[in-house]
């Protein structure tokens, strides 16, 4: 598979990526633990079908120490035993905030209430912004077909 264009090495795009990682920057200096932030990042692009960032997120979380098994039962968070309840909460979260067109009322109240038990205003206000960031990235590595398998930890800075 290759990509339908250089989207990396195109200035435009340079530009837009440079705000994105701007704003990802952002919220991996934010108190919503870095763990956390993995799992939504690769819960979101899994949901999504975006290789690309699958690839990326599930490396650099196993760079930092997550492991295998955790891992590999992101996908069937509901059914496994080794997540925490607001790491299960922000799942859902992520779940719901990517699958919009699917749930047609979007964020239900109780997933809502759910992850404001667990995470505080600064926190929630993270989780928010960091799903609509990992669904930006994640639609434009589909729309370009970008392929996945070939990231390193560490690659982009």
């Amino acid at each position: 598979m290759e990509s339908r264009l250089d989207y990396f090495g195109n200035a435009l795009a340079g530009k837009v990526l440079r705000h994105l990682y701007s704003a990802s920057k952002v919220l991996s200096e934010s108190t919503l633990p870095v763990t956390i932030q993995h799992l939504v990042e690769i819960r979101a692009s899994q949901i999504n079908g975006c290789g690309f960032c699958t690839d990326m997120h599930t490396k650099d979380a196993a760079h930092v120490g997550e492991s295998p098994v955790r891992l590999n039962l992101v996908a069937a968070w509901r059914e496994a035993t080794v997540f925490t309840e607001a790491e299960r909460a922000a799942l859902e979260l992520a779940e719901q905030g990517t699958r919009t067109a699917d749930a047609a009322g979007g964020v239900t109240d109780e997933a809502w209430a759910n992850a404001a038990k667990h995470f505080d205003e600064d926190q929630l206000v993270a989780l928010i912004s960091l799903i609509a960031v990992i669904n930006s990235y994640n639609r434009i590595n589909i729309i370009n077909q970008q392929p996945a398998g070939s990231y390193q930890p560490g690659q982009f800075g």
